[in-house]
């Protein structure tokens, strides 16, 4: 039985080395990335059970992710394969200065996005789960992965399983009503919606503090908590970090303080905090939940890659309080 059951595409990630452009680049570090899958490698490092299901390519680069999938902890057991498409890429080109970091896709016609119905036994995999976690990325891959998102969160509900999901809107894979006539249709069986208050407002058109918008998200659809990330950026390589959650009782819960962060590569950090605050609802409470996300969250910052190399340890001293001479 799973703490974590997670749904969502793995690409391979190429970032020129030392802040280069991709014009004048002349080799590639090469990172796995995904946001479901970053979450689960979160959870996972902080030691939850934790399940990834995809599909993947039979060929280098899809066991080259199932690999390091299972090094971070992840059951990728329930990876389905198939013997012929291709794996998404995405180049990562790194800003500085006055110049804003990119990302450019080449993930049409995925492996992933190419999943049909009626082809995961998520009865089988969701027995016993405690939480189901899936983004907006997944169903707006293709409309059959529309309907497995679809599946799964149904399954989850039948199998007494939370149901956790991050908004995640991305421009370049469907437009704010698309994603919006999608999105609508799945909240009424979400208990926990991660989002930002970007997202709510392209998508839904939703304005106002951090904390009016998730309440009234957890008004109009029923959920058990909203939270929100609240991501200032100052410059290209400075940050500020807090977020906003809100319960079905009305209870408001806001990080202590701002988090000033030095950015060294920011991909992957709102993944980071979903997993940060789900191992905290799971072991705690959603006050716990808030201040877990938040410490995922900006030590991931500190981390280039998407993946999250953090221990519980590292999360637990930094929630107790920030530290920043060297460790000894």
């Amino acid at each position: 039985m799973y703490d974590i059951v997670t749904l969502g595409e793995a690409m391979l990630r190429f970032t020129p080395p030392d802040y280069q452009r991709l014009e004048q680049a002349t080799s590639f570090e090469v990172n796995v990335s995904g946001s479901e899958l970053n979450t689960s490698w979160g959870t996972a490092r902080l030691g939850l059970h934790t399940t990834w299901v995809s599909r993947l390519v039979d060929n280098p680069m899809g066991r080259m992710i199932a690999s390091k999938a299972r090094e971070m902890g992840v059951d990728a057991s329930h990876v389905q394969w198939t013997p012929k498409g291709r794996v998404g890429l995405y180049y990562c080109e790194m800003g500085a200065s006055t110049r804003a970091s990119r990302v450019y896709y080449d993930r049409k016609g995925s492996a992933t996005s190419q999943m049909k119905p009626g082809t995961v036994d998520w009865a089988a995999i969701l027995d016993g789960a405690r939480v189901f976690h899936v983004s907006g990325i997944t169903p707006a891959l293709s409309a059959d992965c529309r309907v497995v998102t679809e599946e799964a969160i149904r399954a989850a509900k039948l199998a007494g399983c939370l149901v956790s999901f991050d908004m995640n809107y991305r421009s370049r894979l469907w437009s704010p009503t698309e994603a919006r006539d999608c999105i609508e249709a799945l909240l009424p069986r979400v208990d926990i919606l991660l989002t930002t208050s970007d997202d709510t407002s392209i998508v839904f058109g939703v304005e106002g503090e951090p904390a009016d918008i998730a309440g009234k998200f957890v008004d109009e659809y029923g959920l058990k908590v909203a939270v929100l990330t609240i991501r200032e950026a100052p410059s290209v390589l400075r940050g500020k970090w807090s977020s906003v959650a809100v319960t079905d009782d009305g209870q408001i819960y806001a990080s202590h303080a701002k988090i000033d962060l030095e950015l060294i590569d920011r991909v992957g950090s709102g993944d980071a905090y979903d997993a940060g605050f789900l191992y905290g609802f799971l072991t705690g409470d959603v006050p716990k939940a808030v201040r877990y996300g938040d410490a995922m969250s900006a030590i991931k910052h500190s981390v280039p890659g998407d993946h999250s190399w953090i221990t519980l340890e590292e999360v637990e001293a930094h929630v107790e309080g920030l530290r920043t001479k060297i460790v000894r």
